[in-house]
């Protein structure tokens, strides 16, 4: 049975003594779901090829979907990795720590498991100061996917990691809710020209106020997954059928469908209504996306309908995760 070794909040001394017993459970193979500003993760020591094979056991996940390797610093990333380039180093010193995962060519510390047999990886330097912590104990760089089933809504507490995936991990650290609640942007140095793989919590535009000029062509396949995770055509799925809609009042008069809503209504609607923002702030429904759909996910509903963000800064990764969701059904 999994045993909750921090608690949010708690005393200092309780917070050192739980992640150090966390580190512990990572450098002997074991799996620790740890709290990071985008989603939960479910972690393991990524140079373990063991260790990380129980990540894809316990999440159902396939071995095609590769997983983005976490660090503590810069300096525990460069053993990874064979190149760094300067545009790379521009970025990662400008967003880390942060919700970026950049994709660079691998070193051959990095197990074939961890990657999907690709030769490059995703890293990441997450700015949760406890998942921080956690990995400079632990002294190992650590794969750790969203803390869920493969394909299913991501978690953005500790409650709704053990409500999925309860008694398959060997501890966990309650960090309280994330504060961006949606995942990493992705982020390829591997061409030319560095490539937008998947939409996260920084967007393009303060990407390209960094470094310039970047591509977003994404691709959502299976072959193109093999580089990053995320980029498959259905993802973050409910189990009740979610459906992109352009008018949610066209839907007011059904009981059986619930409705997610970005800014005010005066909609008198029949079913459950979860507001991603009332103030329209693209931030703070990013922030409740995976949260609210949980919730009308456990109503035993038919439907579940949204109309997409404004197609602009973190609104296009809101809308990644939607339209991913909507694809599942």
């Amino acid at each position: 049975m999994a045993s909750w070794i921090l608690s949010h909040p708690s005393p200092y001394k309780n917070l050192l003594q739980g992640l150090q017993e966390g580190a512990g459970i990572l450098r002997e193979g074991g799996l620790v779901v740890l709290p990071t500003e985008t989603v939960y993760g479910l972690g393991a020591d990524a140079t373990n090829p063991v260790a990380v094979q129980k990540i894809f056991a316990a999440k159902k996940r396939p071995f095609y979907d590769p997983l983005i390797v976490h660090v503590s610093d810069t300096k525990q990333m460069l053993p990874l990795v064979t190149e760094f380039p300067e545009k790379a180093k521009a970025l990662t010193a400008h967003f880390w720590p942060g919700p970026l995962t950049v994709v660079l060519p691998k070193s051959s510390l990095v197990p074939s498991i961890v990657t999907a047999d690709s030769p490059s990886v995703a890293i990441r330097m997450p700015s949760n100061p406890l998942a921080r912590e956690l990995i400079r104990l632990a002294g190992k760089p650590i794969a750790a996917p969203s803390a869920n089933l493969f394909g299913c809504t991501s978690p953005t507490t500790a409650q709704h990691v053990e409500q999925q995936l309860g008694g398959t991990y060997d501890a966990i650290i309650d960090g309280g809710a994330c504060i961006v609640g949606i995942e990493s942007t992705v982020i390829s140095f591997l061409g030319k020209t560095p490539r937008i793989l998947r939409p996260g919590g920084i967007d393009q535009k303060a990407i390209e106020a960094c470094i310039g000029k970047v591509l977003s062509d994404q691709h959502d396949s299976v072959e193109e997954s093999t580089t990053s995770p995320g980029m498959l055509p259905s993802h973050y799925a409910t189990a009740t059928p979610l459906q992109i809609v352009e008018n949610p009042s066209d839907y007011a008069s059904r009981s059986d469908v619930g409705v997610l809503l970005f800014g005010k209504s005066t909609e008198d609607f029949h079913g459950p209504v979860e507001y991603l923002s009332l103030s329209s702030d693209p931030k703070e429904a990013a922030k409740r996306l995976y949260q609210a759909m949980r919730k009308l996910d456990r109503l035993s509903l038919s439907l579940i309908v949204v109309k997409l963000l404004p197609e602009t800064g973190i609104g296009i990764a809101v809308n990644n995760r939607l339209r991913k969701a909507a694809n599942n059904h």
